[in-house]
């Protein structure tokens, strides 16, 4: 008992310990909230291609920056709005599907921020740990980001929870109550965006859309209304944060890698233990809840 009480403190020895830990947690959580949104509404691409359209600002960033990283999440944050708003405008002007307009604004500004980071080789090594997550690097200003940007999500979502429902589910509805139903969409998009650029450091690019998807994907297999998919899904993410870290420090993985895993491995588990009918209302209605 004492050798487990000490293997489970052992890591709290070091203050990147401790700093990585609340950083993974609270990604954890906030991406599964938001993400709830993102599973119901289909909006898995448009996360994966919002992740990797943050490229190009964060090589700008860092080449205007002179290689300074504390300027990049402001960057990245520009460059995610940019791009969602981008997504939209491209769907809308030029009648094109949303999936259509994704896949454009993806590719491009996803070689754009390859072409960029290429030509400045000496920055490359540097903002790899943007692909791949460096969660032990968090500092203390980049907790207070991710708590003051991650509260300001979480703080919408509660105050437009009925909205976002309503939208996601029922637009005829919408458009009955005469919701501002563009204008919601946007928002939730901005907040996706957001969500995205603050777990950058934690998980990193190549698996942010884990996060955002897995915990959710999840808890609908487990419950059937939408609050406690929330609240599950949450749980599930801050498990996984944590649950990765001590991984990645007992097992010397890469941090984000082993968070995602963990999300994975509960998944996987969940597949096949959760009830068959929930299964089929998973696999078989896509986007539509059960309660």
């Amino acid at each position: 008992m004492t050798d487990l009480l000490h293997m489970f403190m052992q890591p709290f020895q070091y203050p990147f310990m401790v700093r990585g830990l609340l950083a993974a947690v609270m990604v954890g959580v906030i991406c599964a909230v938001i993400g709830t949104f993102v599973v119901l509404r289909g909006l898995a691409f448009f996360g994966d291609a919002l992740a990797h359209s943050i490229l190009p600002g964060l090589a700008v960033g860092y080449l205007v920056a002179g290689g300074a990283r504390g300027v990049l999440f402001w960057w990245a944050l520009g460059t995610a709005v940019a791009a969602a708003f981008g997504i939209g405008a491209v769907s809308r002007r030029a009648r094109l599907k949303e999936d259509t307009a994704i896949g454009i604004i993806f590719a491009g500004m996803f070689a754009l921020g390859i072409a960029l980071i290429s030509s400045a080789r000496s920055y490359a090594v540097d903002l790899a740990h943007f692909l791949f997550g460096d969660v032990l690097g968090v500092g203390n200003g980049d907790l207070l980001l991710t708590a003051v940007f991650g509260g300001a999500v979480l703080f919408l979502t509660a105050l437009f929870y009925k909205e976002f429902i309503v939208i996601s589910f029922d637009m005829t509805l919408a458009q009955t109550l005469r919701l501002p139903s563009r204008a919601l969409h946007y928002l939730l998009l901005v907040m996706i965006a957001v969500t995205i650029v603050i777990s950058l450091q934690t998980v990193g690019v190549a698996l942010m859309l884990a996060m955002l998807v897995t915990p959710p994907a999840t808890a609908y297999l487990l419950v059937r209304r939408v609050p406690a998919m929330m609240a599950v899904a949450a749980i599930i993410g801050a498990f996984s944060g944590a649950a990765g870290l001590y991984l990645s420090y007992y097992f010397g993985v890469s941090s984000g890698a082993a968070i995602v895993l963990v999300c994975t491995g509960i998944f996987l588990v969940v597949l096949l233990v959760a009830p068959r009918n929930r299964l089929a209302g998973f696999f078989g209605r896509g986007n539509r809840s059960a309660g």
